[in-house]
C-alpha cells in the first residue's frame, strides 16, 4: 500500500466535526474544538471506486523474509501509521478466545475471520484454565493454545495475544487462580511478594510456549498487550513496569502495548510501550488522554466493542449492526487500527463465568454470544455481511468464498426417567473435609493443598436446638433441616428461621460459587462457599464435614454405579435428572430449551454445557454437534430446586 492521498486541511477538518460533534450538535450542546489537529490527511472517501488495500503479500503465509515485525512509524506531513515489514498496514483485528469455542470448530470462526476481510485474531491467555494447580499446566484440549495460535496462521491470520496475567474478559475473577485467595495479606495485581512469585513461575512455562510463535521466531504472533486495563485498577505504580520487564527477559521481542477505557489511560500506560484505548463509540473526548501520553504513535482500537455481555435477571439489549458499520468506516477513513470485541464470543462452558458488582451482585450468564459478529453457535450476522461489503470496498483483491453455514438438528425431546437426590450422592464423592469451623472453598485442604475453585459446597452439621440460624455465604446457600428445605441466603440475606426440633438433626448448608467477580478492587474479596460463622441465636456452630462438589468429568464416571430411582412428580431439593439424547447418525448443533425446570447445569456424556435459569435472559444452552456421539447420549441435570418435565432441542437460541 502507498502513501495516502493528501486532501485539504479544511475538508479534514470538516469530516473531524461531523465524526465528533454532530451527535452533540443534535442534542443542543456543542463541545470546544479539541484535538482535530491529530488527525491531518485522511484517506479517499471509502464510497470511491477505487480500493485502497492490498495486503495479499502481508499474510503469515506469504511473508517469509522477517526481521522487523509490527512497528509504529510517524511521517512528515501525514498521520502515525503502523508497519509489517517495511509495509504500510492497518489492523483488522477480531476477539476469538480459543478457551469458549469448540476446538473442532476452530477452524471455521477463524476462516470466516478471514472471509470478513480481518487479517488479524486477538485472544486472551486465562490462568486459572491453564494451571489449575500450582505447578500442574494444561495446554491439552480446548486448551492448547499453540495449536491455536499455529492454526490461526494456516489460515492466514496475524495473532495478538493478552497474556495477562489478569484478563477480565467476565471470566471467573478475571482468569487468575482462586488459590491466591486463600492467603488474605495477597494483594492481587500489585507487586506483593506472594502474587509476584505466583505470576513469574506462571510466566516461566507460559512466555516459553509463546516465545517461539512470535512473527520473528517465523510465527504469526506480532504483538503482545502487557496485563490488562490496568488503568482502571490502578493500585500499585510498580506493577505494569514489572510485568513489562518480566515479558522482555522472558524472550518477547514484538511489540508490546497496553489496553484501557479512554479515561483511564493516563493510570495504565508504561513508558515505551504503546497505548491502545477501549470504546464503544467516538466521544467528543475520546482520544484526550491517548494524546497525552502519545502524540506520535498511530492508534489502535483495542477493543471495538460491538455488543456486551449480558447477566442473569437482566434484559438482553443488542447493538445497531448499522451503528457498528459507521463506526468501522470512521476507523478506516482515519487510518485507525482496531480490534473489534468481540468478533465471535463463544460460550462460558462449564463454571468459567464470572460476575459483576457495583450496586449488587449480578452473574454473567452462560452465554458469550455478546451480540458479536458471529453468534454464540458461530452463525453469520448482519454485522457480518454489513462490515465484509465494507471491506471488500476497500480491497484490491477478493476476499475468500463464505465458509458454509454449519447448520442445526432439532433432536426428540426428552423427559429425565431416573433421578438420585443430592444426599444420596455424597457417597460417590471424594472423601469430606472435617472440620471445626466451616472453611471457605479456597482454603478447603484438597488438591494438593490448592482448594476448591468452581462449583459446589456442602457443609454438614449437628444441631441440637432451633432458632435463628445466621450464615455469612457467597453466592448462594441453600439451608436444609436433614432433607427440608428451610429457606435461600443470598444477596443481603443471610438468616433463616430454624424450627424448633425435639432431638439433634443435620444442617446441611448448599453454597453454590457463582462466578468471582472479574472486575475492580472487588477481585481482592472473592472467596466463596460460607466466609464468615455459622451461628444459631449467635452461638457459634462447630464440627462440620464438607464435600466439595467439583462435577468433574470423573465424578460422573463414577456415577454410572449408583442404583439411580425412577422419577418421582415435582421432587424438591437438589437432584441430578438422567436422561438420553438420541442424536442420530450424523450429530450437529443444536440448542437445549428446559422451560418447565428452575435453576441448574447440564451435562452431556460428562461435559459441563453450563448454568440454566428461569429468570433469563438466556433461555437454551447451546450444545455443539462435536461434543455428541452418534446415536445415544448420556445427559444429566443437577436441579438445584425443583424437578422438571421434558428437555427440548431446538435450531434457534433464545437470549
Amino acid at each position: 500500500m502507498g502513501s495516502p492521498p493528501r486532501f485539504s486541511p479544511h475538508l479534514a477538518w470538516r469530516r473531524i466535526l461531523c465524526i465528533f460533534f454532530l451527535p452533540f450538535i443534535s442534542s443542543g450542546f456543542a463541545p470546544r474544538i479539541k484535538y482535530t489537529d491529530k488527525f491531518i490527511f485522511e484517506k479517499e472517501p471509502l464510497t470511491s471506486s477505487k480500493p485502497r488495500f492490498n495486503w495479499s503479500h502481508l499474510t503469515p503465509l506469504e511473508l517469509k523474509d522477517r526481521s522487523v515485525g509490527l512497528q509504529a512509524e510517524e511521517g512528515v506531513g501525514r498521520n502515525p501509521y503502523f508497519t509489517l515489514e517495511g509495509h504500510e498496514f492497518l489492523i483488522f483485528g477480531g476477539s476469538i478466545h480459543y478457551f469458549r469455542v469448540p476446538r473442532e470448530y476452530w477452524r471455521d470462526r477463524l476462516l470466516k475471520l478471514r472471509a470478513c476481510g480481518f487479517n488479524t485474531v486477538t485472544t486472551y491467555v486465562p490462568w486459572n484454565l491453564h494451571e489449575p494447580e500450582s505447578g500442574k499446566f494444561d495446554f491439552s484440549g480446548n486448551l492448547d493454545l499453540e495449536a491455536f495460535v499455529l492454526l490461526a496462521a494456516e489460515v492466514g491470520l496475524w495473532v495478538i495475544l493478552r497474556p495477562g496475567p489478569y484478563v477480565c474478559s467476565e471470566l471467573d475473577l478475571g482468569g487468575l487462580p482462586s488459590r491466591l485467595l486463600q492467603d488474605p495479606t495477597t494483594q492481587l495485581r500489585t507487586t506483593n511478594r506472594t502474587f509476584v512469585e505466583a505470576v513469574d513461575k506462571y510466566f516461566d512455562h507460559l512466555i516459553a510456549r509463546v516465545v517461539p510463535l512470535q512473527y520473528r521466531k517465523g510465527g504469526p504472533i506480532i504483538a503482545v498487550q502487557v496485563e490488562n486495563e490496568y488503568g482502571s485498577f490502578n493500585k500499585d505504580k510498580n506493577y505494569m513496569p514489572y510485568l513489562h520487564k518480566a515479558l522482555l527477559e522472558r524472550g518477547v521481542v514484538e511489540l508490546l502495548l497496553t489496553s484501557d477505557n479512554t479515561n483511564k489511560v493516563l493510570n495504565g500506560h508504561i513508558k515505551g510501550v504503546l497505548a491502545t484505548i477501549n470504546m464503544n463509540s467516538f466521544r467528543a473526548d475520546t482520544f484526550e488522554q491517548l494524546f497525552k501520553v502519545q502524540k506520535n504513535k498511530p492508534i489502535l482500537i483495542m477493543e471495538y466493542w460491538v455488543g456486551w455481555f449480558d447477566t442473569w435477571g437482566k434484559r438482553h439489549t443488542p447493538t445497531d449492526a448499522g451503528d457498528v458499520e459507521n463506526t468501522v468506516t470512521e476507523f478506516i477513513q482515519l487510518d485507525i487500527s482496531f480490534n473489534v470485541y468481540m468478533f465471535h464470543g463463544g460460550t462460558n462452558f462449564g463454571f468459567m463465568n464470572g460476575g459483576i458488582h457495583f450496586t449488587h451482585y449480578r452473574a454473567v450468564i452462560t452465554s458469550y454470544d455478546y451480540d458479536a459478529v458471529l453468534t454464540e453457535a458461530g452463525d453469520y450476522t448482519d454485522k457480518y455481511f454489513k462490515l465484509r461489503k465494507l471491506f471488500q470496498s476497500v480491497f484490491v483483491t477478493p476476499l475468500p468464498l463464505l465458509p458454509k453455514p454449519t447448520h442445526k438438528a432439532v433432536y426428540p425431546s426428552m423427559r429425565p426417567s431416573l433421578y438420585l437426590p443430592l444426599w444420596d450422592v455424597l457417597q460417590y464423592l471424594n472423601r469430606p473435609v472435617v472440620s471445626r469451623t466451616p472453611l471457605n472453598m479456597e482454603n478447603l485442604p484438597i488438591h494438593g493443598g490448592n482448594g476448591q475453585a468452581f462449583g459446589l459446597v456442602l457443609y454438614e452439621a449437628t444441631i441440637c436446638s432451633g432458632g435463628r440460624l445466621h450464615v455469612e455465604a457467597r453466592d448462594v446457600a441453600q439451608v436444609f433441616l436433614n432433607e427440608t428445605s428451610l429457606g435461600i441466603l443470598a444477596d443481603e440475606t443471610q438468616n433463616v428461621d430454624v424450627p424448633t426440633i425435639t432431638e439433634c438433626q443435620l444442617l446441611r448448608i448448599l453454597v453454590e460459587n457463582q462466578g468471582r467477580v472479574n472486575f475492580s478492587w472487588k477481585i481482592q474479596d472473592q472467596r466463596k462457599g460460607i466466609i464468615g460463622s455459622v451461628t444459631i441465636n449467635s452461638v457459634p456452630l462447630e464440627n462440620f464435614t464438607i464435600y466439595s462438589l467439583e462435577m468433574r468429568t470423573s465424578f460422573f464416571r463414577r456415577l454410572r454405579t449408583a442404583i439411580w430411582r425412577p422419577v418421582s412428580d415435582d421432587h424438591l431439593g437438589p437432584a441430578f435428572y438422567l436422561g438420553t439424547l438420541k442424536a442420530g447418525s450424523s450429530p450437529r448443533d443444536t440448542f437445549l430449551a428446559l422451560p418447565s425446570w428452575k435453576y441448574g447445569f447440564v451435562f452431556i456424556n460428562g461435559r459441563n454445557l453450563g448454568r440454566y435459569w428461569n429468570i433469563g435472559p438466556q433461555g437454551t444452552l447451546y450444545l455443539p454437534g462435536a461434543w455428541l456421539n452418534p446415536g445415544n447420549n448420556e445427559i444429566i441435570l443437577f436441579e438445584k430446586r425443583k424437578s422438571g418435565s421434558y428437555i427440548y432441542s431446538t435450531d434457534k437460541p433464545v437470549l
